[in-house]
């Protein structure tokens, strides 16, 4: 049996390291358009931000390893054409310009996903960036560490765009402006309750301006390089620009396969990452996943979620038969110097959803008064109004805020209810919480 994968990043190298181990006779080929495998890109604000040096510490295990160890990974090559009907992919190899055709009996597509470029005017002028890829994270630190880049705008509030902010500051740019389409910031993750407390410290850093409900309508250069922005609600100086406004999946080259997608071209793939055609799988940024509260496949594309499925996929690739039960969606982002996590259903995807649902939103001390570090905490959980349980959660605060979230998620998973939460037996001691714990104030206090 022949075994090819497409991309060899999160979800590709998972599989590809599982299969490996549990079908040896299998043959396994690896395509991989960059030369970098195995890599996390949740690190690239961080390696921008100058928090650590080396780019390499974002790369798990490094190409040469792999070959090592026998795997066939060719790099600098990019399949741009499958036939499913022979399946046969065609691939071209980056370097030589050389295109052939190779075969497989089982697929898995691992394209990833990449920036999204708005309809801005001069969006290609020199001095605008994105940051989705390893390449863009070694360019943009080179920019970001020059003096006299000090005006930094930042397009887009979602999670990479807030953490591109903390990394200009972390630099000590005299002026960081952050520019949201939208009236909240993390919109589609998080709730007004939880939004504000992020917004509200995002303002209280001098040196930072937050712009909600603006668009930026063209980039303004000089000499051939970015001068500024133009936006519907003024101008700004800026001496380098991040555009951060969302991905979308690597999968235009299938869009004649007759694979099941999203409308945003997500490969829509079942409980064994398998897609819609029976010897075909994906998994990762190009892939959907199945939300366990929702009950629908939806697009989250997160490295935790790439690699469990992608690991999934290589038992599956190998012949053992493995379903992955589906994702809450649960993610953190530190927002300089508060973090916020969030798992389940917004309350806005409960009104989408039509459940009868009920919100508790409450605010509370991390921990005792009496030993030093004591802040203030935010919980918000989203709960059915019949049954009680809880249907989401999204917490925010300094310490000890985000690994909260994780004895929520479980809640959920598990179907527990908010009266069960209101006398869970989480961890005391007066430097980590209170008696009652904030998550136990949020279930006693659900009405």
């Amino acid at each position: 049996m022949k075994i090819v994968i497409i991309g060899g990043v999160a979800a590709g190298m998972s599989a590809a390291a599982k299969a490996s181990r549990l079908n040896k006779d299998a043959e396994l080929v690896i395509y991989e358009k960059t030369d970098i495998v195995s890599w996390g890109a949740c690190g690239l604000p961080y390696y921008v931000g100058n928090f650590y040096e080396d780019p390499n510490n974002m790369i798990a295990r490094p190409v040469h390893k792999f070959l090592e160890a026998g795997m066939n990974i060719k790099i600098k090559h990019e399949v741009i054409k499958v036939d499913t009907e022979k399946k046969e992919i065609t691939v071209k190899n980056l370097v030589t310009g050389e295109i052939f055709n190779d075969n497989y009996d089982k697929l898995m597509i691992a394209t990833g996903a990449h920036a999204i470029m708005p309809p801005i005017k001069n969006l290609s002028t020199k001095g605008v960036y994105t940051l989705k890829d390893y390449s863009d994270g070694i360019i943009l630190k080179e920019e970001m560490m020059k003096d006299e880049n000090q005006e930094i705008i930042v397009v887009g509030a979602g999670y990479i765009g807030i953490e591109v902010v903390e990394a200009a500051k972390n630099l000590g740019k005299r002026n960081v402006r952050l520019i949201q389409l939208g009236d909240r910031v993390l919109m589609e993750s998080f709730d007004k309750e939880i939004t504000d407390v992020m917004e509200e410290e995002i303002r209280s850093h001098e040196g930072v301006n937050l712009h909600l409900e603006e668009s930026v309508l063209e980039i303004i250069e000089e000499n051939g390089k970015v001068k500024g922005v133009k936006t519907n609600k003024g101008e700004y100086n800026a001496d380098l620009v991040v555009v951060a406004t969302g991905v979308r999946p690597n999968t235009a080259f299938l869009k004649d396969t007759g694979i099941e997608m999203l409308p945003n071209g997500a490969l829509v793939i079942d409980e064994h990452g398998k897609t819609s055609i029976d010897s075909i799988y994906s998994a990762g940024d190009c892939a959907t996943v199945y939300h366990r509260v929702r009950e629908e496949n939806v697009f989250i594309p997160l490295a935790t979620t790439a690699n469990k499925i992608g690991r999934v996929v290589g038992e599956n690739l190998a012949g053992v038969e493995t379903v992955f039960k589906g994702t809450l969606g649960s993610a953190a982002v530190k927002v300089m110097d508060v973090e916020a996590g969030r798992t389940g259903l917004t309350e806005s995807e409960a009104i989408k959803k039509g459940i009868n649902y009920k919100t508790v939103f409450v605010k509370d001390k991390n921990q005792t008064n009496y030993y030093p570090g004591q802040e203030d905490i935010f919980v918000k959980l989203i709960y059915n109004a019949e049954t009680r349980v809880l249907l989401g959660a999204q917490i925010a605060g300094k310490k000890g805020a985000v690994l909260r979230v994780d004895a929520l998620a479980t809640a959920i998973y598990s179907k527990i209810t908010v009266d069960e939460i209101g006398m869970m037996d989480f961890c005391y001691a007066p430097p980590f919480a209170r008696t009652w714990d904030v998550m136990n104030v949020a279930g006693n206090v659900a009405k």
